[in-house]
């Protein structure tokens, strides 16, 4: 899965975030990753247990939570992050895989990963997202308050910057549903069954495929 989710935050949330950002402290970003990426980590990162990371992933996690789309997709049984980070000219985060597992005290299996680019695409050259799946590389580079959804095992990295400063939110998910192409199956069953809703709200067949969906859900999902 690979899906971009426009307009996560509100201009006021992307300003309020931007506004604690620019006053936040940043770390070297090789500090959290794993041993293979830290070799090729080079951007800076909100620590994760300070006042501004605990305040901005806050009006991130309630964005999530209000958004139909990355619920459908994402099905969240856990979130690990968000985590912030910049990219200042020269700085890149080369080809890798993100850990199977984060977290502290929980762990977080990470079936997707999600980046909630924060900078708008004309304030920056270069740092575009490259994702690569089973159709190839595809490059990323969204409006500030959007969201680029794909799964946690693919390669991907970040162009080096050229000019300018990027800023994003990067964030982990297990979903209730671990298997790729059963979660998959279900977003796009509820993405069809809002759309029967919308043309046609007294059909009778949506309350069969509904059920479908559930009995669906109910077969696969992990609590």
């Amino acid at each position: 899965m690979l899906l971009q989710i426009p307009g996560v935050l509100n201009q006021g949330e992307i300003e309020r975030l931007r506004s604690e950002l620019a006053q936040a402290s940043f770390e070297d970003g090789a500090s959290t990753a794993g041993f293979v990426a830290r070799e090729v980590k080079r951007n800076l990162q909100v620590p994760q247990n300070s006042e501004a990371s605990r305040k901005c992933g806050a009006i991130v996690l309630d964005a999530l939570r209000r958004n139909t789309m990355f619920y459908s997709a994402a099905l969240p049984h856990r979130v690990h992050g968000p985590v912030f980070n910049r990219y200042d000219p020269g700085m890149t985060y080369g080809e890798h895989v993100d850990n199977a597992v984060m977290g502290g005290t929980v762990s977080v299996r990470t079936d997707l990963a999600a980046t909630l680019f924060l900078s708008a695409p004309d304030e920056y050259a270069g740092g575009e997202l490259t994702v690569h799946d089973t159709f190839g590389a595809h490059r990323v580079k969204l409006p500030a308050g959007s969201m680029i959804l794909y799964a946690g095992s693919s390669t991907h990295h970040v162009e080096p910057i050229t000019s300018g400063r990027r800023l994003a939110a990067v964030l982990w998910v297990q979903s209730m549903v671990r298997d790729q192409a059963h979660r998959l199956s279900l977003f796009e069953l509820d993405i069809s069954l809002g759309a029967l809703r919308q043309k046609v709200p007294d059909a009778p067949e949506l309350s069969t495929l509904t059920a479908l969906y559930h009995n669906l859900l109910r077969m696969w999902a992990e609590t």
